[in-house]
């Protein structure tokens, strides 16, 4: 039995950064949309079995009565098991499941603070970014169809198709010793004293940025650096900009229509697997890609090392060239 997971987030896209910059909104309706799209794309293509991730909105309830009504669901969908809370730890347990029942694939929509909470618990099954959030670097702007299809493609033999993905780079996170966090892009420290709405967005309270990947092409806090310095997902390395103090003046895309002017010094490159160490000074908040969840106080000791730790990514492009290779188009 061939099997795919799908996690879509109905926060995601919904934060205090749609009220303060240019971003497109992609509404729970779209959402539902894009779902039915990759179960049509997945199914046609042997997948047999689809598990959904519950939330608020039911959106797997709404996409199952949809391709029902209109005969067109092959495939058996099954909406995870578990209360949900409409809180970040709903992704976390559809992760979690979808991890222990090994599926073949999973397809995450939501933005980059999706995407990390996925990422905590999905180590080997691997997983494609559909993005329906604001700023987004690590998940991609895809079609649901074509989606479906790579889905279905790896799923259908994780071991012919391994080519196709590969295990991210991740910014692993330590306080005072213990290991407490993870990012899949950016950490942005802060000294702003509450954490108060997740979304980070004021510049002006900035410190530090370290990235594991940066690039001009990207809208966000990675940006503030990948207009100096670009880091690729391949690169053996990562890298830190100190703000709001330097020399370095420039204009760097924060969100979308927003361009901001931004003092620094200049990039520092971080070699994979080399701790950075910081003791806190002041008190403040940690922002991982995006979102503030770490508060830490003056004295705090704190790390960050950049590993080869993340999820398994797949290239939906590579994945479908492979699927060409194996003729798994043609009909049987």
């Amino acid at each position: 039995m061939s099997t795919i997971g799908i996690i879509a987030n109905p926060a995601s896209g919904k934060d205090i950064r749609r009220l303060v910059s240019h971003a497109t909104v992609i509404d729970n309706n779209e959402k539902v949309n894009i779902i039915e799209r990759i179960i049509l794309g997945a199914q046609k293509f042997g997948v047999t079995k689809i598990y959904i991730m519950p939330d608020s909105y039911v959106m797997g309830y709404k996409v199952e009565r949809k391709l029902k009504l209109s005969g067109e669901l092959s495939a058996e969908i099954e909406t995870l098991d578990y209360k949900i809370k409409a809180e970040p730890i709903d992704t976390e347990k559809a992760a979690k499941l979808l991890e222990e029942k090994s599926v073949g694939c999973a397809v995450i929509l939501g933005g980059d603070g999706t995407h990390r909470l996925a990422a905590k618990h999905l180590k080997k099954v691997p997983i494609i970014g559909v993005s329906t959030g604001t700023n987004n670097v690590y998940p991609e702007m895809l079609e649901g169809t074509v989606v479906g299809m790579a889905a279905a493609a790896i799923a259908s033999d994780k071991e012919k198709f391994k080519t196709a993905y590969k295990q991210d780079k991740i910014i692993e996170i330590k306080k005072n010793g213990s290991y407490i966090d993870l990012a899949l892009v950016d950490v942005v420290i802060s000294d702003e004293i509450v954490i108060g709405s997740k979304a980070i967005w004021n510049v002006e309270n900035i410190k530090q940025i370290i990235v594991s990947r940066a690039h001009p092409a990207s809208i966000g806090f990675s940006a503030i650096l990948g207009v100096n310095k670009i880091v690729r997902e391949d690169d053996a390395f990562g890298a830190r900009l100190i703000i709001n103090q330097g020399n370095n003046k420039f204009y760097a895309p924060l969100a979308a229509g927003k361009i901001i002017e931004v003092t620094s010094q200049p990039v520092e490159e971080i070699p994979m697997n080399e701790e950075i160490s910081w003791e806190a000074s002041y008190k403040g908040v940690i922002a991982v890609d995006g979102e503030r969840e770490i508060s830490f106080k003056k004295g705090d000791h704190l790390s960050f090392i950049i590993t080869r730790n993340g999820p398994l990514h797949v290239n939906v492009d590579k994945a479908l060239e492979i699927a060409l290779q194996e003729d798994f188009y043609l009909r049987k």
